[in-house]
This record gives structure tokens, C-alpha cells and sequence, in this order.
């Protein structure tokens, strides 16, 4: 090499960078223009000779060191266009020199990062198949601040990590580098070196696809983009925010489905508004299941190519069904390809070893007050909303980000800086997240997985409230099911399990829920309740119609396979919600619901309306969750007019005995249930019949004098659990707004 060369030439990076202890390779290798020509440097491992390519021009590098470092001095006053012909083994290759091209983060963005508030970080960070200066390669960037070194691997270099080591940008600790050549379908990971001189091999934590599992590398994905065609659902879905709107939700998973066709068609015949699927992310094995996440940023290999899912959302979407995805912000697995200690400290997990498990599943819990991990799941939201389209998330296991004692004993969990329990920069992080949501994904519910007792948690961030639109209900699933379990001859000691619910329904915004972790599939579900099979199956109709007059948004998951019986059912009783304003207008609101008569235990009989500003909109219910039929009971209504049964779970076509009531009643002007009008009506064995009203101008009915019914003793009141007492005790919260 000439001594012009030598002059130029860094030897501490140099030597760093053959020694695999240099975190700033373009410093040291990236072209550079000397007073006496262009410096070009490579570093070829085993290679025999190096030359550097400019048009039809060879220039001979010297090999400097044994390692396999070559220069070269080449003339001109501008760093040309050129390429490396390397020789090694007698193969002779060509390529491109990495350290020529510049970085794709741009300073503002770097800062975005470090602030945690570069909501599209997966637009650089991971790996982008992209074209620079003519040249077609693939972008890598990942975050490992405390790393000695990273490099890039895979199919693209043999899996040699001295080959591409990547440059860290100094603000973030983002180490980021183009590699020419890679391009989409190659397997790559992230060789990293950490302190002390062990070596990790990483999946990329913002990869946008993986290799089969339990393979864990990541793959280089194309970038074409998807054609959507739902810009009308996309406009329109925004009434949901109302919260005053029907919502219906199909709980269900992507591995339960061959074709997207097969499940938009599934969802479209029972007439469901929502679908929410399990988390369609990538996970390693069966027995952590869909929720342990091991790849944020890419769809489950499981299901096919992320097209796939985008033609199913895209479906859905077209039939006018939203689709909400299930999110795991709360804990990742203990995976050691994935985020555990990736930098080789505690980087995406709680860096304090005493709070960093989760108590109850043993993964880790992510670090909220770290800027940039709480950027990672903040992009990951922004990804999935708005390039799969998705109409929402749920959020699950929230109790687990907002109590630092949650699952913890006494000594096990170190209080916030005011001694309470709360996680604080937890709070912050779901605040900041609904907040950006609503601001800029126009439509996008956000749903709360909590069963703890968080004030107001679908209250607004304006009134310094987390700003959830909703949150599941487990308490009041939890009550009903235990109530439904008991033989309908003791269901009379446990009446207040159906009642209890209307002391708190309006404290949140609910999402009502019957599904996969509660009761399962029909058939689950079956095994759950007293009876024969024809009774169960009642009860099944009974309990998904209860859920549908009750205040609230629902969901459930009654499976794939369906008898025709019981998927009419369904059908109809979507539409039945979907097309009475009165199950869903008033929600939120005291005025949408009144008790006609709740203290009816000896007959297992609830009855009451649901309203709306306007009388003609009224709906009667009546429940019996006895196992007989009543065929002659009478009800107080609301006024005088027309009662005509618009749904009842025990028609013949649904699989009951008929007990319904064929023909529009018109009120009798006879007291009953404390109320001046009473109708008389048939009512089944475990069912449930709904009823429209509609006011009728009295005439003679008015003059008539009004018939008093003989009052009945009432009867012992139930029996009611010590924490049921509690819960009607407190204070009844204001309402929702």
C-alpha cells in the first residue's frame, strides 16, 4: 500500500473493526476524499485479493492486514461510483461497499425516537427492502444502545457477522447499516456482541416476518403495497367512537380458518358488527400459544403471507364488519432469540430484577419508563391500525401494567414515588396511547382487558382519565356464569348474581363478554350448565340473549361449527340488536334502562325495559331462568298501547318447544308490578322474550276503574355474599361520559 494511503488510514478503528469491537464501522471504512485521491477500504475475511472497480477501471488493494483488511488510494477529486471485486478461494465475486451508502434515519427522527414519539418507527427500524443511488438492497436498523457491537447475518453473507458490522447513530444507540444485495425472501438475524465478549444472535424485535417456527430468524420482506378497497368502511367506522352505536363481537382465532373468505363469509351469516381476533403476531410453540408474542411486527407464519391477512380484513370490511385485534403490551415471553436482555442488559424489560416478572405467567414486563421502549409499542399499535387496517384493539392483561403489587404479596412490590400501587409511567404509557390513537387512527376503539377496580378507565385523558372507549367486563361474566351453573331450583339464592350488575353498569363504558376464556364454544359452554341437552342448550339461547338486552357491547364465541338451529338463533339476534336503537343508543346512560320488577327469585323471573328518548322505541324483556314455562304471567308495562313479541329464544326454528306469544297484546288497565297497565304473557322454560311498545292514545280504558291485584308477600330476601355487599355499598359512580 502506498504511504499516502497508510497516512489517511485509521488504525485504532481499524484494528477495532477486525477485532469485532468497532460500534462506528462507516467512520473508519467509508470512502474518503484525501488531498491525494479517494481512500476505499474493505475488510474481506479470508480473501486472497481485493480490487476496486470505477467503470472499466481496476485498482489493485493492498492487503494491510492478515485478517483480510484491504485499501486502496485510488486518483480523483469526487468519490466515484464503484464496486469490490474480491477473490477468495479462486472465486472471484463482485459487490457493493456498504459503508458507501448513508443512513435512512434522519436526525429529527432519531430524536422522535429517543423522545418516544416516532410513532412510525417501523418505517426504518427493521429491515426494508429498498433501492439507493441505483443500488437494490435492504436497509436494517435495530435498537441496541448498550451493545459492543452489532452486525448483520444472513443468507446474504454467509452468516459471517465480521462481513457487516453496522454503524450505531450516537444519540439513540440505534445501530443501522444497507447491505447491498440482501433482498426479500433472505433469512437474517442480528449477531451481537456484548460486554465481556459473549456473542447473541437475535430476531429482529421490528421484522416484519419470521421463518417457520420454531425457527426464530427473520426474513426480508417485499414491500409492494396492498390495494385496499375499503375506504368506505374506513370513513364510516368512525360512528363507533359514539359508543352509542351496536357492537357485536365474533370472538374468534386466525389458526381456526383456512381461506379469509371462509371466515368473512362465517361472520357475515351470523350478522356480527365486529370480529376480534386472538393475536395474529408470531409465536414459537403451541403450549405458550398466540399469546406469547415473539415477533411483534410479523404476521404467524401459521396463517400465511400478511397479504392473506389483509385480504381478510379487507373482506370483512367490504361485508361491513369491523375487525379488532387482541394486543399484549403488558408482558413478553422469556424467549432468548427475542427481546430478553437483548443488548445483553435488561433493555425492553423492568431493569429492577424484582419487578421485572410477571407473578402470575412468569414472562417478562416491559420497561414503561424507558422512552423507547414505550416508542416500540406505540409504533407496533400504529402498525397494525393503519397498515392491516385494523378497527381497534383490546388490550389484554391491563391489570398487570397499572398495579405494581398485581399478583404480589406483601414485600414483593416496591411502591411509587407517593407509596401507592399504582405504575405510574405504565398509566402514562396507556394515557399517551389513547390519546394518539383517537387523535390520529379516526375510528379506532381501544378496549381494556381489567379486572381490578380502576376508577373511570374509560373515562377521557382530557379529564385525567386513561381514555379507554371500553373495558371487559369479567366481573359481571363471572357472576352470571356462576349463576347459570347452579340447577334453576337454587338459582333463587344466588337472584342477586343477575342484579348486582345494574348497581355499576354505568362507572364504565362495558364490553359485555361470553366468550373463549369465559365459557368457550357451544359445546364448552354445554358442560358448564345443569340439564339434559335440550335444556342446555335453552340455557345457551337464554344466556346469549340475556347478554344482548343487558347494557353494554357484547361478544362471544359459540365456534365454527354450528347446528343451522342455533346460527339462525344468532343471526336474529344481531339483527334484534343491531336494528332496536334501544339496546345500544342509551348505554351509557341511566335513562336507557328501568327496572320493572328484579326481586322475582322464587320464579327466576327478570323483567324490564330498554329505551331511548322516544317512547315508541321502548322494548319490553322478560327472563326466566326457571325450567318451567309460565304461561299466563302477568307484567306491569309502561304505558297503554300494543305489546308485540319481536324475538323469543324458544321458537321451534331455534330448536325450543314454541312457547311464544304469536299474536300483538294490548295492555289491560290493571295494576301490576306497582304500574297502572299490565299485559299477560306466555313465557318459556329457560328463555328470554322480547317485546316492542307502542303507546296507544287510552279511550274508554281511561274511564274504566282500575282493577288492584291482591299484594303478595314478598319473600325472604336472598342471600347475598359478603362482597357482593361491598360492591352495593360504594358510592354509585357518575355517569360516563
Amino acid at each position: 500500500m502506498s504511504s499516502k494511503a497508510y497516512e489517511y488510514m485509521d488504525w485504532p478503528g481499524i484494528e477495532a473493526v477486525v477485532y469485532g469491537e468497532e460500534a462506528s464501522p462507516k467512520d473508519v471504512m467509508a470512502p474518503r476524499l484525501t488531498k491525494d485521491g479517494v481512500l476505499i477500504q474493505g475488510f474481506f475475511p479470508e480473501a486472497e485479493k481485493a480490487e476496486v472497480l470505477v467503470g472499466t477501471k481496476k485498482y489493485p488493494m493492498d492487503q494491510e492486514d492478515e485478517a483480510g483488511y484491504f485499501a486502496a488510494m485510488i486518483p480523483g477529486r469526487k468519490i466515484p461510483s464503484y464496486r469490490f471485486a474480491i477473490t477468495k478461494s479462486g472465486k472471484t465475486t463482485e459487490q457493493e461497499d456498504a459503508y458507501a451508502f448513508p443512513g435512512q434515519i434522519t436526525e429529527e427522527e432519531e430524536k422522535a425516537f429517543c423522545a418516544g414519539v416516532y410513532y412510525h418507527a417501523y418505517e426504518k427500524l427493521g429491515a426494508h427492502a429498498t433501492e439507493i443511488n441505483g443500488v437494490k438492497g435492504t436497509s436494517f436498523a435495530v435498537w441496541a444502545p448498550n451493545a459492543v457491537q452489532v452486525s448483520i447475518v444472513g443468507d446474504f453473507n454467509d452468516w459471517d457477522g465480521r462481513r457487516h458490522p453496522m454503524h450505531r447513530m450516537p444519540m439513540s444507540g440505534i445501530f443501522e447499516l444497507f447491505v447491498p444485495g440482501a433482498a426479500p425472501g433472505d433469512l437474517y438475524k442480528y449477531q451481537i456482541k456484548i460486554k465481556g465478549g459473549a456473542v447473541l444472535m437475535k430476531t429482529d424485535p421490528y421484522g416484519n416476518c419470521t421463518e417457520m417456527p420454531p425457527a426464530t430468524a427473520s426474513v426480508i420482506t417485499d414491500p409492494a403495497a396492498y390495494s385496499w378497497e375499503d375506504s368506505d368502511w374506513m370513513k364510516d367506522r368512525v360512528k363507533f367512537k359514539s359508543r352509542k352505536e351496536p357492537v357485536s363481537v365474533y370472538e374468534t382465532s386466525l389458526k381456526d380458518w383456512d381461506t379469509p373468505e371462509e371466515l368473512a363469509d362465517f361472520v357475515k351469516k351470523l350478522n356480527y358488527t365486529h370480529v376480534e381476533l386472538h393475536p395474529v403476531m408470531e409465536y414459537l410453540n403451541e403450549e405458550d400459544g398466540e399469546y406469547g408474542t415473539f415477533a411483534y411486527y410479523a404476521v404467524t407464519r401459521r396463517f400465511g403471507k400478511a397479504d392473506k391477512l389483509k385480504t381478510l380484513i379487507n373482506e370483512l370490511h367490504k361485508n361491513g364488519t369491523g375487525v379488532i385485534l387482541d394486543w399484549t403490551p403488558a408482558h413478553f415471553p422469556r424467549h432468548k432469540e427475542s427481546l430478553e436482555k437483548f443488548d445483553g442488559t435488561p433493555l425492553y424489560e423492568n431493569p429492577d430484577p424484582s419487578m421485572a416478572i410477571h407473578p402470575i405467567w412468569g414472562t417478562y414486563l416491559y420497561n414503561y419508563d424507558s422512552p423507547m421502549v414505550r416508542d416500540f409499542l406505540l409504533a407496533n399499535a400504529f402498525y397494525w391500525l393503519e397498515e392491516f387496517h385494523f378497527d381497534g384493539l383490546r388490550l389484554d392483561d391491563v391489570d398487570s401494567m397499572l398495579y405494581l403489587d398485581y399478583g404480589r404479596e406483601y414485600g414483593q412490590w416496591k411502591p411509587n414515588i407517593y407509596g401507592t400501587n399504582e405504575n405510574l409511567a405504565a398509566v402514562e404509557f396507556l394515557k399517551h396511547l389513547t390519546s394518539i390513537v383517537n387523535k390520529k387512527v379516526p375510528g379506532a376503539i381501544l378496549i381494556a382487558q381489567e379486572d381490578g377496580l380502576w376508577p373511570e378507565l374509560t373515562d377521557s385523558v382530557e379529564n385525567d382519565h386513561v381514555g379507554f372507549d371500553y373495558k371487559w367486563n369479567n366481573n359481571w361474566t363471572e357472576d352470571f356464569v356462576a349463576y347459570l351453573s347452579k340447577d334453576p331450583i337454587e338459582r333463587q339464592y344466588v337472584h342477586d348474581q343477575l342484579t348486582l350488575s345494574m348497581l355499576y353498569a354505568y362507572c364504565e363504558h362495558y364490553v359485555l363478554t361470553l366468550g373463549c376464556r369465559d365459557v368457550g364454544n357451544v359445546e364448552e359452554f354445554m358442560k358448564k350448565l345443569p340439564g339434559d341437552e335440550a335444556q342446555k342448550l335453552a340455557q345457551i339461547r337464554a344466556a346469549y340473549a340475556y347478554m344482548m338486552v343487558h347494557p353494554g357491547a357484547k361478544m362471544m364465541a359459540p365456534g365454527k361449527e354450528l347446528p343451522e338451529s342455533l346460527a339462525g338463533f344468532i343471526h336474529d339476534l344481531n339483527e334484534m340488536y343491531r336494528t332496536h336503537p334501544a339496546l345500544s343508543r342509551m348505554d351509557d346512560d341511566y335513562d336507557g334502562f328501568e327496572w320493572i320488577q328484579l326481586m322475582k327469585y322464587e320464579e327466576n323471573v327478570l323483567t324490564f325495559l330498554r329505551k331511548t328518548e322516544k317512547p315508541e322505541e321502548t322494548l319490553l324483556v322478560i327472563c326466566n331462568f326457571a325450567a318451567v314455562p309460565y304461561m299466563d304471567y302477568q307484567v306491569g308495562v309502561p304505558f297503554y298501547g300494543k305489546y308485540k313479541e319481536i324475538f323469543n329464544t324458544d321458537r321451534k326454528e331455534y330448536g325450543g318447544e314454541g312457547v311464544v306469544n304469536p299474536r300483538a297484546k294490548t295492555s289491560r288497565q290493571e295494576e301490576c308490578d306497582e304500574r297502572e297497565f299490565s299485559v299477560k304473557f306466555k313465557i318459556p322454560a329457560l328463555g328470554v322474550a322480547v317485546f316492542s311498545c307502542t303507546p296507544v292514545k287510552k279511550r274508554e280504558a281511561a274511564a274504566s276503574p282500575v282493577k288492584k291485584k291482591p299484594s303478595k308477600t314478598t319473600a325472604k330476601k336472598p342471600r347475598v355474599s359478603t362482597a357482593k355487599k361491598k360492591a352495593a355499598a360504594r358510592p354509585a359512580a357518575k355517569k360516563a361520559v
